[in-house]
């Protein structure tokens, strides 16, 4: 969407392009993920309530995993250990309290628990939901393309009874708010 920002358009990314971002409390958390909390008092009501507000979210299984392999990326012999590293990282505060570790509920919904936002896309249909963010906001497609991904296997592999149960557990919130039941229990190879 970059090419249809104006000069002056807040863009808070600055993995693969330039940062602006003229509220100083937001800019200083350093990433792209800013919680519908953190923006919401940075904005005039009036300007909150008539902008078009999305955000995509990814299955919880799924997002887990490649945010374990990406966290990881270059740890020595992390590759032998998933299983044992994925449970015990679920234990500790610290990394579940990471901003890509966190429930994505945590980061969409108002503080009274409901979801903030207009639309919210998913990761697994990525370009149908992004076609359909252009269609609302009144600009052109594109073919999106992937960058920054973790390399690993399908995320079921990575999976055993225990580790389910924690990720189901941990985030019982993104499955109710944003996945039908049948999608919060992954096949476990």
């Amino acid at each position: 969407m970059r090419e249809h920002l104006n000069a002056d358009d807040w863009e808070q990314q600055t993995l693969f392009g330039k940062q602006y971002l003229p509220v100083r409390e937001l800019a200083a958390l350093g990433h792209g993920h800013i919680s519908v909390r953190e923006l919401k008092p940075h904005l005039p009501a009036d300007a909150w309530e008539s902008y078009f507000k999305f955000a995509f979210v990814r299955n919880p299984f799924d997002r887990f995993v490649s945010t374990c392999f990406f966290l990881n990326r270059g740890t020595p012999h992390f590759e032998d250990s998933v299983l044992p590293f994925m449970k015990e990282a679920l234990k500790r505060p610290r990394f579940k309290g990471r901003v890509l570790v966190k429930p994505q509920a945590d980061l969409l919904t108002s503080s009274s628990g409901e979801v903030a936002l207009d639309f919210v896309g998913r990761y697994e249909s990525l370009q149908e939901s992004f076609d359909e963010i252009c269609r609302r906001i009144g600009i052109p497609t594109s073919d999106l393309s992937r960058k920054n991904a973790s390399q690993h296997g399908a995320y079921d592999q990575y999976y055993d009874q225990t580790l389910q149960e924690q990720v189901a557990d941990f985030y019982r919130n993104d499955f109710r708010l944003f996945y039908d039941e049948d999608e919060s229990t992954p096949p476990i190879n």
